[in-house]
């Protein structure tokens, strides 16, 4: 009996994952498919609670095309021996022709409702029936309407949102993809009211991100400000039924707000991509080194005792304000020339041409590099730069501003969301700060933040450093998977009404 289990068991359902723990499964360090922060998210939280004791499942799909760059290493005959041992593992794979031959998570919109509900038909259809969870932990509108058979199955179900983004079908449609809709289909929302489950069957759409605040037992968002946000209406582009739904759970006591954190691969004492390691007590010596290194990897002026500035997320002038950086870039870069403050892009994006137009109009390329994404050089670039560059217009969680003091590279960043449940504005007097916010979002609002942060640059040395020093260590030991996971452990606990670990880690 379930009941009976000396810890109970979970399953995180998930489309993407960066890694997950060699002991969780024979081949579970190469599964590896990542389109974006969902990916690390999954996979510092499943390895952080598997470490702690949970016992932890995960659904993912078989993303053979994908695998097997990372199972190169391997003979055709060791894969499908090793595949053949997985049913005994914690990690369940869909296995679906929609997904060998993708070359990517996400297709266009149609398609990557396919995808969804071939993802979805097998987890409610064969993976929870063997795994049988005392908990289900969904993720995003990719796997939406599981919390609804969860629901009718009596299963605790959470869901998180990562975005806020949502698809739309019919009962028919969602039937035709071999998923018994007609179980759970109380527990969906609609866009009008159903008379009857016959009346809505071809004409009534059905909202699955709504429909998986709606029947979840209880709903997560990624930072506590951005949840806030959302019930208050701050955001026009959260749509009604969205927000809405999550009032009500809000308004219940069944939606909260826990902070991701950076992968451990982001510290600056382990670092591999880093020219020269180093830690708070030696910051400074090892940010000049990793900054003369990036400066000769991009052709800069060689200079380590210039202020370098760091863009780390995609140029994105819809979410990201890179809109608001470009119209001021020039006028910060001639501010400072005298001490020739540098700029860093390692982003791809619609406005990344623009950054290198503006860089060739005015001949700034040795003191503007825009680059592609490349992880090696962004785990660099944090190492080297004095700021990170954050002027999101709105941020539901954000890592690059909890990553950057870590590695003693302080935010600048606008005051939404995430980023204002991590950075605080700095003043060196009281001693406190990681970083200097704005809180209108305009390019006056940022210029007025790069100033504050030029002034705490130009601070006497000694200062500087033991403010640095601080934020480091504090970061590092705030900003980790380890208290994120406490906090999930915490709320599976309060759904479950009994421990989640008997021992703890």
């Amino acid at each position: 009996m379930l009941n009976k289990r000396e810890n109970p068991r979970i399953l995180i359902v998930t489309p993407e994952v960066t890694y997950l723990p060699d002991r969780m499964g024979s081949i579970a360090h190469y599964l590896t498919a990542k389109a974006g922060g969902l990916a690390d998210v999954s996979a510092a939280l499943i390895t952080a609670l598997f470490e702690q004791g949970a016992d932890v499942h995960v659904a993912l799909p078989d993303y053979r095309g994908i695998f097997r760059d990372r199972l190169a290493p391997f003979l055709k005959k060791e894969l499908v021996s090793l595949q053949d041992t997985m049913p005994e593992d914690r990690i369940h794979l869909v296995e679906d022709r929609a997904f060998y031959y993708l070359n990517r998570i996400y297709g266009d919109g149609s398609e990557n409702v396919k995808l969804a509900l071939t993802f979805q038909r097998d987890v409610i259809n064969y993976i929870v029936p063997r795994v049988q969870p005392d908990l289900i932990h969904c993720n995003d509108w990719m796997t939406a309407l599981i919390p609804a058979m969860a629901r009718e199955m009596e299963i605790p179900c959470l869901f998180t949102i990562h975005n806020i983004h949502t698809m739309k079908g019919t009962l028919s449609y969602i039937e035709d993809r071999g998923i018994d809709a007609a179980a759970f289909w109380r527990h969906l929302y609609f866009e009008r009211v159903p008379w009857s489950y016959e009346e809505s069957w071809e004409t009534n759409g059905i909202d699955f991100l709504s429909s998986a605040i709606f029947a979840a037992h209880f709903v997560n968002t990624v930072s506590p400000t951005f949840l806030k946000e959302i019930v208050d209406g701050v955001h026009s582009f959260v749509e009604p039924q969205i927000q809405g739904e999550l009032k009500n759970k809000y308004g219940a006591d069944c939606a909260v707000g826990i902070l991701n954190a950076p992968d451990p691969s982001f510290n600056p004492e382990t670092d591999k991509s880093l020219a020269v390691p180093y830690g708070p007590k030696n910051h400074r010596e090892g940010k000049r080194a990793n900054k003369r290194e990036l400066q000769n990897r991009l052709g800069l002026t060689v200079d380590e005792n210039v202020p370098l500035f760091f863009w780390p997320s995609r140029l994105d002038n819809v979410q990201k304000g890179c809109q608001l950086l470009a119209d001021i870039l020039y006028g910060i870069i001639s501010e400072y020339w005298d001490q020739g403050l540098q700029i860093v892009f390692v982003a791809n994006g619609e406005y990344q041409e623009h950054f290198k137009n503006i860089a060739r109009f005015h001949a700034l390329n040795d003191r503007m590099a825009v680059c592609d994404f490349d992880e090696r050089l962004e785990h660099l670039s944090y190492g080297a730069a004095d700021f990170v560059l954050m002027p999101s217009r709105f941020e539901p969680c954000g890592l690059p501003q909890m990553i950057g003091p870590i590695y003693g590279a302080l935010p600048i960043a606008h005051d939404t969301g995430g980023i204002h449940d991590t950075v605080v504005h700095m003043d060196v007097e009281k001693d406190w700060g990681n970083g200097f916010l704005f809180e209108h979002f305009d390019a006056q609002g940022l210029y007025w933040a790069v100033t504050e942060a030029m002034r705490f640059y130009n601070l006497p040395q000694a200062v500087k450093s033991r403010r640095i020093e601080a934020v480091m260590k504090e970061s590092l030991e705030t900003f980790t998977y380890a208290v994120t996971a406490r906090q999930y452990i915490d709320l599976y606990e309060k759904m479950l009404q009994r421990p989640l670990i008997t021992t703890y880690a």
